[in-house]
């Protein structure tokens, strides 16, 4: 057994965690937690997502994820899988650098998240020939963005996962490539089987899905085995056709003046109405409470955003937002806590708020 994360205490010792990966992450109330992946999981999303795209032992992964994450970690072991070359991005993250590298080690196939692909678009750097797919993952691909970086020739790919699938559980095909980006809708990788619930969560079953959790009760590290064939997610989901259109998580979903509202869908649609110019992970819409209302929503932005775009969006947003869903007044923090993945760290945002935007 090995474990991305320091858990801290003795590691359980179960006999159903042996030949398993543990990966680190946070449910919705932020209580640390590893997810038990076997060997075998990893392999069989391995191999789905290498037949899915092509790969050959004449192909070559590019990592450019931290390894200590799914996503990362899930490249290297398509590559394990394919029995093609991996070459590993050892920099920080800066576009130019990576599309250097990327030319000069022939690098094929590759997975990035939306902030990096948001970077490649903003420094308008074409992509080099030997690029053949990029897995988009970690968070939504806005459609301009998606479509300014087709333009320049890289093949953005949407994709849905999570660590619990191994990774992930729906990708677009590389015949997608032909057409306009789209984010949605995504089809589901064969080795899966999707369902939708009455209030649209997703839950889904396959053989890369995860073999249970480990947790603390009490002080005491335990692995919980997961019991059924089936894992309900968090994620609320459109299903059509084999088809994933993701809707946002269930748990970020508060009530405004009586009105459920999702922030994150809000996000996306500051993303859209700013033609790309804000990019995902960059700002962010808390809801803070309030007596009144039940919930204000804030957008909170980078202060190095530029406040034009921050206003022209904000303003055409207003416009046509119904009472229950406007915002209030813009705040800035100096940085959007993000994971190494990029995606949104909320509670840390909120309490970051709280710092530099103290009440009177």
């Amino acid at each position: 057994m090995f474990s991305f994360g320091k858990i801290p205490g003795a590691v359980p010792d179960a006999e159903g965690l042996l030949a398993h990966v543990l990966f680190e992450t946070s449910g919705s109330s932020g209580t640390p937690k590893w997810v038990a992946l076997s060997k075998a999981a990893l392999l069989a999303s391995a191999a789905a997502v290498n037949r899915h795209l092509h790969v050959t032992v004449e192909s070559c992964w590019g990592l450019a994820l931290p390894v200590h994450h799914v996503g990362g970690l899930g490249v290297c072991t398509r590559a394990f899988e394919a029995g093609c070359r991996l070459e590993v991005f050892g920099k920080r993250w800066e576009a130019q650098a990576f599309t250097k590298w990327l030319e000069n080690r022939g690098v094929t196939h590759t997975s990035l998240v939306p902030t990096q692909v948001h970077d490649l678009v903003k420094a308008g750097l074409e992509a080099p020939e030997s690029l053949q797919a990029i897995v988009v993952g970690g968070g939504h691909l806005d459609k301009a963005t998606g479509q300014a970086a087709r333009d320049l020739g890289w093949p953005v790919l949407a994709s849905y996962g999570m660590t619990e699938a191994a990774s992930q559980i729906a990708t677009q095909t590389l015949d997608q490539l032909a057409n306009s980006y789209q984010p949605a809708p995504i089809p589901l990788l064969p080795i899966w089987r999707a369902e939708v619930s009455s209030d649209d969560l997703l839950r889904i079953s396959g053989p890369a899905l995860f073999s249970g959790y480990v947790i603390a009760e009490n002080g005491i590290w335990r692995f919980i085995p997961r019991e059924n064939e089936w894992h309900m997610t968090s994620d609320r989901a459109m299903l059509v056709e084999s088809a994933i259109t993701p809707l946002g998580r269930a748990d970020t979903l508060v009530k405004v003046l009586g009105e459920l509202v999702d922030p994150e869908s809000i996000e996306r649609e500051l993303v859209t109405l700013s033609d790309g110019k804000l990019a995902a992970g960059t700002f962010a819409v808390i809801a803070l409470p309030d007596e009144r209302a039940g919930h204000v929503l804030v957008p909170v932005f980078e202060s190095r955003i530029d406040r034009s775009d921050v206003e022209g969006a904000l303003a055409l947003y207003q416009k046509t937002a119904p009472g229950f869903r406007r915002l209030e007044a813009p705040a800035s923090v100096p940085e959007i806590p993000r994971s190494p993945l990029g995606k949104l760290l909320r509670n840390d945002l909120r309490f970051l708020l709280r710092i530099e935007n103290p009440e009177p």
